[in-house]
């Protein structure tokens, strides 16, 4: 592994093994503790094949929801772990020039992909499309340009059969592995724990022993991260914003040549765009 000595794991919770129900993610929800679990074991496998390639420390990121799901308690003890709600970069907080590598664990396909466990973009039904300079993007994309725009490529990306095909044709041959494949949104084939975070490891000791392999997935600057809302009341409450733009009834824009900026609006447009919703009841 040579020169590597940092890495970087953002983990998310649709894409972790075994998950396949909502409620299994939501605090509160049936079997949620359960999938705390799960995904701290996923988290683990990808620590531990890092450790197993030479690393010398790895960082984890909880990028999921309220960003308080994974068990520090069960996380192995040579990682650190960055949680909790209000984290100015959100999925990619705690990355920087630093690392080497950056993993995706637990991702999920973009919003409107058939087949893909759970599809959607950074919100569960607000958001219909999410755009980065006109073209449509998923989570896995978003943080991909966030960190190549640092200098760090992605090696790894786990999660479903759809985000792992999502994940090739934006990043070319990085290493994935797909834990479950989607039968609909609700439902999947699953592989069991055991076998899937196996997989996981040898496929990050995989990834980190051909790092050459790898480029920063770059996007253009200046950055347009344009959504397309489910609401016009959302759109209307996002506009208000100082340079956030109206660009349809349904349609918001922000242009910046710091994609760290990105980032930061994301997490700013999705929270009003959450509390707007959850608002106006049915209608919304």
């Amino acid at each position: 592994m040579g020169a590597v000595v940092r890495v970087y794991v953002s983990v998310d919770m649709e894409g972790v093994t075994g998950l396949t129900d909502p409620e299994e993610m939501r605090a509160g929800g049936r079997g949620y503790e359960r999938g705390c679990e799960l995904m701290t074991a996923d988290a683990n496998a990808a620590v531990q094949g890092a450790f197993d390639a030479g690393a010398e420390a790895v960082c984890v990121n909880d990028a999921h929801s309220s960003t308080k799901n994974l068990r520090i308690d069960l996380l192995d003890p040579r990682a650190t772990l960055i949680r909790g709600p209000g984290k100015p970069l959100r999925m990619g907080q705690g990355l920087d020039p630093g690392h080497r590598a950056a993993c995706f664990v637990g991702y999920h396909a973009r919003a409107g992909v058939e087949h893909g466990v759970l599809n959607h973009t950074w919100m569960g039904k607000e958001i219909q499309n999410l755009y980065l300079n006109g073209e449509v993007c998923g989570e896995t994309r978003l943080v991909a340009s966030f960190a190549g725009s640092l200098g760090v490529p992605v090696a790894l990306v786990t999660g479903d059969e759809a985000v792992c095909e999502e994940a090739r044709e934006l990043l070319g041959d990085v290493e994935t592995v797909a834990v479950k494949k989607g039968i609909n949104k609700f439902s999947a084939e699953l592989l069991p724990p055991s076998v899937a975070q196996a997989r996981i490891r040898e496929a990050t000791v995989r990834a980190l022993g051909r790092l050459a392999d790898f480029r920063p997935y770059a996007a253009e600057p200046p950055f347009t991260l344009g959504i397309e809302w489910n609401s016009t009341a959302i759109a209307a409450g996002c506009a208000i914003i100082p340079g956030v733009r109206s660009v349809g009834p349904r349609h918001t824009e922000f242009t910046t040549d710091d994609f760290a900026q990105i980032m930061g609006m994301m997490g700013l447009l999705a929270t009003i765009g959450g509390q707007i919703a959850c608002d106006s009841g049915v209608y919304g």
